[in-house]
C-alpha cells in the first residue's frame, strides 16, 4: 500500500535549536536581556514562534502580549527567517525523502514554523520539491495540536492512506486528534520518554523509516 508520509520539520528532520537559540539571543540581548541557553530556549520550541516568544518574554518579565510584544515577535522572525547556518539535517533524512519517494510515497510538511522560515530552510537544503504540500504555523488559523493542518495538508496532496511523522508531544497528540498513525522519532526535542508518548512505532535514526513505512498498513482518511 502506499501511502502519504506527513513529516513535522523541526526536531524531525531538522536540527534548528542552534539557530532558534541563537536569534532569540540576538532579540532579547539587544533589549538588554541576559542571554538564553540553549536549553531555555528548547525547552520553548513545538508551538510556534508567537508561543516560543510569549515564552522567552515571560521568563524575562518582559510583557507576552500588546504593542510592545508585538515588536518582540516581528523582530524574531525578521532575524531568524534568513538564519539557517547553524541548522542541519538529521543524518540519513535526505536519504529516507528520496527513498520514501522513489517508492512511490506522497511526502507532506507539517509545521508549527512560520512558513517563510520553512520555507527558507527547504530552499537552503534543496528539499523544497520533495513535498507535495507544506503547511506552517501561519497558514491556517490554529496550529498543531488542533488537527486542522495535519488534515489540510493531507487534504491539499490528494487524501488517502497517511501515517504522520514527528519527534514531540505536541505531534503525539496531532495524530492522535488527527486519528492518524504516528511514528516517533526519539532523538528530537521531546521531554516526556518514548514509552509515555503514544505512537505506533519509534525510531532513533531516519535509515529505518523507508521500512517502517513499507510495512506499515495504515488506514484510509474519508
Amino acid at each position: 500500500m502506499t501511502h502519504s508520509v506527513i513529516f513535522d520539520l523541526d526536531g524531525t528532520l531538522i536540527d534548528s535549536a542552534p539557530d532558534i537559540h541563537a536569534s532569540a539571543n540576538t532579540v532579547f540581548t539587544a533589549l538588554g536581556q541576559p542571554p538564553f541557553t540553549r536549553a531555555e530556549v528548547q525547552g520553548f520550541v513545538g508551538r510556534g514562534a508567537p508561543n516560543l516568544v510569549a515564552r522567552l518574554c515571560e521568563s524575562r518579565g518582559l510583557p507576552h502580549e500588546g504593542p510592545e510584544f508585538d515588536r518582540v515577535l516581528a523582530r524574531f522572525l525578521e532575524v531568524y527567517e534568513g538564519a539557517q547556518a547553524l541548522t542541519v539535517l538529521y543524518p540519513g533524512t535526505r536519504a529516507a525523502l528520496e527513498a520514501l519517494q522513489a517508492a512511490g510515497c506522497k511526502l507532506g510538511l507539517c509545521t508549527n514554523k512560520p512558513l517563510a522560515p520553512t520555507l527558507a530552510v527547504l530552499r537552503h537544503f534543496g528539499l523544497e520539491n520533495l513535498f507535495a504540500a507544506v503547511i506552517g504555523g501561519d497558514s491556517l488559523p490554529v496550529k498543531k495540536p488542533d488537527p486542522a493542518p495535519l488534515l489540510e495538508t493531507l487534504t491539499r496532496m490528494g487524501g488517502g492512506p497517511a501515517i504522520f511523522v514527528g519527534d514531540s508531544e505536541v505531534d503525539a497528540e496531532t495524530a492522535q486528534n488527527a486519528g492518524l498513525p504516528f511514528l516517533l522519532f526519539t532523538e528530537g526535542y521531546r521531554k516526556t520518554p518514548v514509552e509515555a508518548l503514544p505512537h505506533d512505532a519509534a525510531f532513533a535514526h531516519h535509515d529505518a523509516l523507508p521500512g517502517l513505512v513499507a510495512a506499515f498498513s495504515a488506514p484510509a482518511v474519508p
